[in-house]
């Protein structure tokens, strides 16, 4: 039976972290394990990097061990970029997209007569051709 492979780089030093912490404090992980609500077996396995934390886990750890919940991250190696699955531009265009519905939405619901006059350019151009009258 082969071994899983070791846990993510940053699993491992966000585990390493609750481990420092953890015996910095004098704690045992029994302890630890009790307080967040899960086996001593699991604050070993997240201290190893074996197994992930949760963000609502790590939120308990953060107030478990008086630390704020960067604490975890503080030190960690620089990671490479991640590049985006979107490309640039239809990211761009569908800010565009929302920000225009936006605009119309807010135009078309305000009750100030006044407000509803829509300006001529750009926000003109973005929100004509939308239903009339639609919320949402």
């Amino acid at each position: 039976m082969s071994r899983r492979p070791a846990g993510d780089a940053i699993d491992v030093h966000v585990g390493k972290r609750v481990r420092e912490r953890r015996v910095l404090l004098g704690m045992s992980q029994k302890i630890l394990a009790k307080s967040v609500g899960v086996s001593f077996q699991q604050i070993q396995k997240n201290e190893r990097g074996t197994n992930r934390i949760g963000a609502s886990r790590m939120f308990e750890l953060s107030k478990v061990l008086d630390v704020p919940v960067s604490f975890f991250f503080d030190d960690l190696p620089p990671q490479p970029p991640i590049k985006s699955a979107i490309p640039r531009k239809i990211a761009a265009e569908n800010r565009a997209d929302v920000n225009a519905g936006d605009a119309n939405r807010l135009y078309s619901v305000s009750p100030w007569p006044a407000t509803r006059r829509i300006p001529h350019g750009p926000l003109q151009r973005a929100t004509s051709g939308a239903a009339e009258g639609s919320l949402w």
